[in-house]
């Protein structure tokens, strides 16, 4: 036998049904719909489950199990029919999205199982895979088309019947047996297979996980793109997708977490924010790392960082991240920069509302049985002036909106904007101040704008404005926006960031705002809406795949943009580098001295850095990829294959 696992040519591959090719035990799904026809039948479930746990974890005869659930359950054809609809929608999710290989492996793949070749066959058929490359059991039926039973005489209906059925094919070359169950483990260690892999993507049993330990043929495999890349279908030179580790921080939204691992990569999530310390310990070994605002990414916790490939900031801004340190390493940043857009916006024209209806302080009278109806400081929006600081996406779709309540509209921004609506631009961030009669702050996170709103902006301001920030806590001035609020030259306030915030929602918070008049203190809600957690995860997450699956770079913050097709029928080199002259020469060189065809080539530098991709024909040696990983100015290298 050849225990290595890196055979010189594919290895045809026998795939158990159960728990491996879909994610259930069939007869337990079988059990499960007689039972709903028939709550009667209800005991039938657990009684099946509970054979199969057994005969799975060889604790009990796999034949006595097995005739003893059909004699159980005793199905028709119509019931059969109804199962195999069910299996459809159960297929493995490394199993679906491999889906390709099966037909460019016809006769290379095959299935083994105990069940039934009756449900089995119409499901593996969308695969194509043939009746002749499955190997399973056949029903004995009764003239009323009842399942009385199954056909002894087949070797599957038998203790050890893999074994002697996988003997029986008489296969040229290796053999790699893929299964959750330790019959499966048995075709193994009876000799039949060279390889086995435990298969833990649905189901784990301990003890045939533990039979794989110190065995140099034996290993557990997470995921079908795992034994793909190990016996050299795909991927033999790439990392397989479940190898690659994922770190969702802050309580991204369960939606990022379903697009990750459907793509096959292994997840692990936190609610809460990390400090250093903390982050450098849960980084390691980390490739994709997804925060919100709260996570300070900074360049010890890059410097310790020893496999990360991108940083995803599932918010718009990215100034909790040291973008300088992630280029130097070559490691790519993505956000989120438009998703909660709307959100924020509706959060402050409501507010602005509320504002100039002193609604605050008429509700914590109303919460201390105070009466107090009156007009009063009430006033319309209706006629009134927003002055908007930074007049990016946010503060361009609040300008529409706030003209459709009627307020007119001027903006303030360093950067040329084109102006939407009726909105006017100021040229001078003081001429905004005394004529606006809301100010709302819409300015990035970047460290120059530090304290760029404090007492003498709003000493400038109108007596009786409003304020409202719901861009970057430290942007603003707290102690002075207290004393304008004690001072009543600001009528009242909306607050949403603050240069201090929890990281956790069961940590203190404490401000200088506190208990002041016709002041609103939300805990940096601005763009938590469900609908917009759901946007950002589907942003962001895309970001991320697209540059994990294809290389491609499009809205990252700090690499050069590049948008790259599918990797079909090729395979394609990544290759970032220190922007010097020469690399691309470098590179050209390997790529010749090795033989290699290129099919597409591209090079997309910015100021420090430069990417180039390179599409080649299929066939090369490993040492190509070793030359290309060591010219000079390589910062990060990886092929997807």
């Amino acid at each position: 036998m050849n225990a290595s696992f890196a055979p010189p040519a594919p290895a045809t591959l026998i795939l158990d049904f159960d728990s491996t090719f879909t994610t259930v035990e069939a007869l337990d799904i079988l059990a499960e719909l007689l039972s709903a026809a028939d709550p009667a039948r209800a005991a039938d479930v657990a009684q099946i489950k509970a054979l199969t746990d057994q005969a799975m974890s060889g604790e009990m005869s796999f034949s006595d199990a097995l005739q003893r659930r059909i004699q159980i359950l005793k199905p028709t054809r119509d019931d059969i029919a109804a199962l195999v609809d069910v299996l459809k929608t159960k297929i493995t999710a490394s199993i679906e999205r491999n889906r390709a290989v099966f037909s460019d492996h016809a006769g290379k793949i095959r299935i083994i199982s105990g069940g039934f070749h009756d449900f089995i066959d119409p499901v593996v058929a969308d695969f194509g895979i043939d009746p002749a490359y499955v190997m399973a059991n056949r029903l004995t039926w009764n003239a009323d088309g009842v399942a009385i039973g199954l056909d002894l005489t087949n070797p599957l209906s038998q203790d050890g019947g893999k074994i002697t059925a996988v003997r029986g094919l008489n296969l040229d070359g290796d053999v790699a047996m893929v299964g959750d169950g330790w019959t499966d483990f048995e075709v193994y260690k009876g000799g039949a297979a060279e390889r086995f892999y435990a298969f833990t993507e649905n189901v784990t049993r301990p003890k045939v996980v533990a039979a794989t330990e110190g065995g140099e043929a034996t290993r557990v495999a997470a995921s079908f793109d795992e034994v793909l890349h190990a016996e050299g279908y795909q991927g033999r030179y790439s990392f397989p997708r479940s190898k690659l580790k994922v770190l969702l921080l802050e309580n991204i939204h369960p939606e990022a977490v379903r697009h990750f691992r459907e793509e096959g990569y292994d997840v692990s999530t936190l609610k809460g924010a990390l400090d250093e310390d903390d982050l450098i310990e849960a980084i390691q070994g980390v490739h994709i790392l997804g925060i919100r605002s709260k996570t300070n990414v900074t360049e010890r916790v890059l410097e310790k960082a020893d496999k990360l490939m991108a940083v995803g900031a599932f918010c718009i801004g990215t100034n909790q991240i040291n973008l300088k340190a992630c280029s130097q390493r070559g490691i790519a940043v993505f956000n989120a920069p438009y998703s909660n857009t709307r959100s924020v916006v509706e959060m402050v024209m409501g507010l602005t509302v509320v504002l100039t209806r002193n609604i605050p302080d008429k509700s914590i009278g109303m919460h201390q049985g105070k009466w107090d109806k009156s007009a009063t400081g009430a006033h319309e929006v209706r006629g009134k002036t927003l002055g908007i600081i930074g007049y990016g996406a946010i503060g361009s779709q609040l300008s529409i909106l706030a003209e459709a309540f009627g307020m007119r509209v001027i903006y303030y921004d360093i950067a040329e904007k084109l102006s939407l609506g009726n909105a006017k631009r100021y040229r001078s961030l003081d001429a905004l101040l005394a004529e606006a009669d809301v100010v709302s702050l819409h300015v990035d996170g970047r460290s120059e704008n530090t304290n760029i709103f404090g007492a003498a902006q709003f000493a400038r301001m109108k007596d009786g404005a409003l304020f409202i920030n719901l861009s970057r806590g430290h942007v603003v001035d707290i102690e002075a926006l207290a004393k304008a609020i004690d001072s009543k030259k600001i009528a009242g306030c909306a607050v949403d960031v603050f240069p201090e915030e929890p990281r956790t929602n069961d940590d203190p918070f404490q401000s200088a705002l506190m208990g002041r008049r016709n002041t609103v203190l939300s805990p940096h809600i601005g763009g938590s809406t469900e609908e917009a957690q759901e946007a950002i995860a589907e942003f962001a997450s895309e970001r991320l795949l697209n540059f994990l699956n294809r290389g491609d770079t499009t809205f990252s913050v700090n690499m050069p943009h590049v948008q790259l097709s599918e990797v079909e029928g090729r395979h394609r080199f990544l290759h970032l580098h220190q922007n010097v002259p020469g690399v691309l020469a470098a590179i050209n060189k390997v790529l010749a001295e090795y033989n290699l065809n290129i099919l597409a080539q591209h090079l997309k530098t910015n100021e420090h850095l430069g990417y180039v991709i390179v599409d080649v024909d299929q066939g090369y040696p490993k040492e190509a990829l070793d030359a290309l990983r060591t010219v000079p100015g390589t910062l990060k290298f990886r092929s997807l294959l």
